[in-house]
């Protein structure tokens, strides 16, 4: 009986196996972008949180979200990717569905000239020299987007030229270009320096109200008089722009596992909405383009899984992976365990009875009219079944009572037919003496 219930339930065991999810790697490649940009630094940050737990992040620099998403769509080691709102390519664009895990911060679109004059309407860039960001970026994009809707496009007069980044920002101050484009945090180096240079003028919209309405995928946000510089009053007045989502976007490969260390590196570095007017907390799952992975549901509904709040990361990723091993468990063993001592008490009591069957015709059989021939086989049968009581050893003593009134009754059976055998032997002739004899 434990040998059956031991490999019924070993079967379960073998077949939840099938099921259960493979191990996490220990290592994992996110596709960040430029070095100077806000999406390589706050992966930098987010690779430490990693650390910690004994998993290694690597960051991979690249020219923006585009090149991103093309990362992800290709077939690669690249399952996970800082993404900009508005620029997620067709769903049919690649061979891996993708996946929203939050979007993590605002990214306001920026628009710096130079002068004196505070410009807030983007018609007033039309046939000028532009920098929309480098091909690749989310900022390229963006910028020809929001132009367009202004009816400006790259003919001429009007130039857009593809660079951004610290190149843009040393080519405006320069005279090269007059007006350059970012799309980014305000913690990002190169526009934080652009906002305390007192050549450089940040184009605030006018019409941000209506940018927003258009697209869905955009914020207004407002950076509000002296939020980055109370001492220098920078900026000295109100800007209000709009800005899309900095989202965290991953393939369907990527592991379950890491989507709640993920979002709480996301919770940790990026607590708030920083200096604009918004103040959500981030993650969040606002703003996302893509459908929700269900993991990062669960932990922006409800938190972190429980086991990860108390647990090193590899023990809780092995407990929660194990826990599928707990059905075969509960829904085998445990109700086998309980149906061993019944199963085993009819065993026992079945071969009891079978005896007592075999005992009981033997009995009805014997009698005066009974054929002695047959008497005799039976007398055999119960002599055979006296020989396998006295071989039956394993009986527990909780069935030694019954063992012993077979016992008892064999005997008894036995007895009786003895009786009847001896009852029909013919009598011996008595012999009379003769005279002879007598003399």
């Amino acid at each position: 009986m434990w040998a059956f219930v031991a490999l019924l339930t070993i079967g379960g065991f073998a077949v939840a196996w099938h099921f259960v999810e493979p191990a996490p790697p220990s290592q994992i490649v996110i596709a960040a972008g430029p070095k100077d940009g806000a999406y390589y630094q706050v992966a930098q940050k987010y690779s430490k949180f990693f650390a910690e737990n004994g998993i290694e992040l690597t960051v991979l620099e690249t020219a923006g979200s585009i090149e991103n998403y093309d990362l992800l769509l290709a077939d690669n080691d690249v399952n996970l990717a800082f993404a900009q709102g508005g620029t997620s390519p067709p769903a049919e664009a690649g061979q891996h569905r993708l996946e929203g895990l939050a979007s993590v911060y605002l990214e306001p679109f920026w628009v710096f000239t130079l002068g004196h004059h505070v410009e807030t309407d983007l018609r007033s860039l039309a046939g000028k020299r532009i920098a929309i960001g480098p091909v690749g970026s989310g900022t390229a994009p963006l910028a020809r987007l929001m132009l367009r809707e202004n009816g400006i496009t790259d003919e001429l007069p009007t130039e857009l030229v593809s660079i951004g980044g610290s190149e843009a920002a040393t080519q405006l101050r320069s005279g090269d270009v007059d007006a350059a484009i970012f799309v980014g945090s305000p913690q990002s180096q190169v526009i934080g320096d652009l906002l305390t240079d007192p050549e450089v003028r940040l184009l605030s919209l006018a019409r941000h109200e209506a940018y927003a309405f258009r697209y869905p995928f955009l914020a207004n946000v407002k950076i509000s008089r002296g939020v980055i510089d109370l001492a220098n009053d920078i900026p000295n007045q109100d800007a209000h722009l709009v800005a899309p989502a900095a989202m965290l976007v991953c393939t369907e490969e990527f592991h379950d596992a890491f989507v709640p260390m993920l979002l709480q590196a996301a919770r940790k570095v990026n607590a708030t909405a920083g200096v604009t007017v918004s103040r959500e907390e981030f993650p969040s799952r606002l703003y996302l383009e893509h459908d929700l992975n269900e993991s990062a549901r669960q932990f922006l509904k409800s938190g972190p899984p429980i086991l990860q709040r108390f647990l090193p990361f590899w023990v809780a990723s092995a407990v929660e992976r194990g826990k599928l091993f707990l059905l075969p468990f509960v829904a085998l063993f445990l109700p086998l365990l309980k149906l061993t001592p019944p199963i085993y008490r009819w065993r026992i009591r079945s071969r009891i009875y079978g005896w007592y069957e075999v005992l009981r015709k033997i009995d009805q059989y014997a009698g005066p009219d009974a054929d002695p021939d047959v008497l005799k086989s039976h007398l055999e049968t119960l002599n055979e079944m006296e020989k396998e009581l006295e071989s039956a050893r394993s009986v527990p003593l909780s069935y030694m009572q019954e063992f012993y009134n077979l016992r008892l009754h064999i005997e008894f059976v036995e007895r009786r037919i003895q009786a009847e055998l001896k009852s029909m032997r013919p009598a011996k002739p008595t012999l009379v003496p003769s005279a002879t004899d007598a003399v």
